[in-house]
């Protein structure tokens, strides 16, 4: 936020003029249109650098497949399962910001926001070195889940090549959390963006023209990575964030514990979410000829990979729309701000599902000309068009659930729905019904509902107001302490 903006942040809920009928209904659709606007600032740009950076880890691996069948396994192995590992974890601590940085900004506690942050890179960076062995003792831990000895070990090696991208995630989630709930979110896109061009260019250069190898494709990737933490960084202690960087501050070693309990509630919540769909490819796996199985679900998930960008962003656009009304002592801004971005995201996932049921016999042609493989493929697509769907509602609600600091309560919601209903009624129809890759999609998806409702009822059934007193207690309780 820029000098003198204070007084002018365009966060807090506009009012319903009252009067009749029909001033009413100007008024209400005023306030959707004033609501999206704020709602799309944090999407839009979410959306590209969600996107771009997805986009950085498939090139990366798209130039270690040209390497070898070897080298894409150990490569796509390495970045899945260990790396994907961490950055779950990371992602889902550094959420904690959008409730806490989302709630000071709206109370207007602009200083708290750098705060937090720190706070968080070293929450983050803790829990970063804590995850070493994972990386240093790779090889024996895939061998040991299954994999085949020889993409064990290369896949062990390369893990530790990722070592840095491993520890840019402890700063560059902070750093766009804090850059996201002040409404700076060009400069997120912008480097993103950037780094895609510069990761593209690189992989050709080391990988295809010097031959340096699945090297040269960890290296490459790690420097994209930090380059988007670079560019954060400099923007904002260079001036650009006067109100809320106040510089490195003795504060953020204060409160850690309550700050721990938070990030380490967040990152359950989300890495129970984010390993859901792993969980969906290990066990097709398992199935009688899965080849076939896997390599139909693998283009349906590289599908729904690129979709679910869409709602991620927002997830956290509205995280950090419902943090700022909270913060703000703003109840029924909140509640409208959920109501705008569900109905909103639901019109999107309504455009893609449509999209997928028309083009289920075509989308396939992108990856493949197997015949097989596209009639998999073909039988897949109504999966993949209500788990897109799904995807339309679930992550707004849980972004609902972040900005108002229920992520204990959700990753407990988490683990009934998925691991306790999704996963066992997949196993059965997969297994005991004999419907294979089908029946384990269509008992996962049974989870995802299960979790869309018990979210719903919860966002449904809050007390608003009540909601916004503790943001505001949370807020000022933190401002004390400084």
């Amino acid at each position: 936020m820029e000098r003198g903006e204070g007084k002018k942040v365009p966060l807090l809920g506009d009012s319903v003029a009252g009067g009749g009928e029909e001033e009413q209904q100007l008024g209400l659709l005023r306030r959707v249109a004033i609501e999206s606007k704020k709602l799309w600032r944090i999407v839009g740009p979410a959306i590209l650098s969600r996107i771009a950076l997805y986009t950085m880890n498939v090139v990366s691996q798209a130039f270690a497949g040209h390497l070898g069948d070897l080298e894409l396994a150990a490569f796509s192995i390495a970045n899945t399962v260990v790396v994907g590992f961490s950055f779950g974890l990371l992602l889902g601590m550094a959420s904690a910001l959008e409730t806490l940085c989302g709630q000071a900004f709206g109370a207007k506690k602009y200083y708290m926001l750098g705060v937090y942050m720190q706070r968080s890179w070293i929450v983050l960076f803790s829990v970063s070195v804590l995850l070493l062995p994972m990386y240093f003792f790779a090889t024996p831990i895939l061998k040991l889940i299954g994999q085949p000895d020889d993409i064990a070990e290369k896949a062990g090696v390369a893990s530790l090549w990722m070592l840095p991208l491993h520890f840019s995630f402890a700063f560059q989630f902070p750093l766009q959390r804090f850059l996201q709930c002040q409404l700076k979110n060009s400069i997120i896109a912008y480097a993103a963006a950037a780094s895609l061009v510069i990761n593209v260019c690189l992989s050709w250069l080391f990988v295809q023209k010097f031959h340096m190898g699945l090297f040269a494709a960890a290296l490459v990737l790690n420097i994209s990575w930090w380059i988007v933490v670079l560019v954060m960084f400099v923007y904002t202690i260079g001036g650009w964030c006067p109100q809320t960087w106040t510089g490195f501050s003795m504060d953020a070693f204060t409160g850690l514990w309550d700050f721990v309990k938070l990030s380490a509630a967040a990152g359950v919540m989300l890495c129970l979410e984010n390993w859901y769909y792993r969980v969906l490819i290990l066990l097709t796996g398992n199935l009688k000829n899965a080849k076939v199985a896997v390599d139909a679900l693998s283009i349906c998930m590289n599908i729904n990979g690129w979709e679910i960008m869409i709602p991620l962003a927002f997830f956290a656009g509205t995280g950090v729309r419902v943090a700022n009304e909270l913060g703000a002592g703003n109840g029924k801004g909140a509640k409208f701000a959920t109501i705008v971005s569900v109905c909103t995201s639901i019109v999107i996932g309504l455009f893609f599902w449509v999209l997928i049921v028309a083009l289920h016999d075509k989308f396939s042609l992108i990856f493949t000309t197997s015949p097989v493989i596209i009639d998999a493929v073909k039988r897949l697509a109504v999966l993949l068009a209500f788990t897109i769907l799904l995807n339309s509602v679930q992550p707004i609600l849980s972004g609902v659930a972040v900005g108002s600091g229920w992520q204990a309560l959700v990753a407990y919601v988490n683990v009934g729905s998925y691991y306790l209903i999704g996963v066992p009624l997949g196993i059965f129809l997969g297994w005991v019904s004999k419907l294979g890759v089908l029946g384990i999609w269509a008992g996962m998806i049974g989870g995802t509902a299960v979790q869309t409702a018990i979210l719903a009822y919860l966002t449904i059934r809050c007390d608003w107001d009540k909601e916004a007193m503790k943001a505001r207690i949370r807020v000022g309780k933190d401002a004390a302490v400084r």
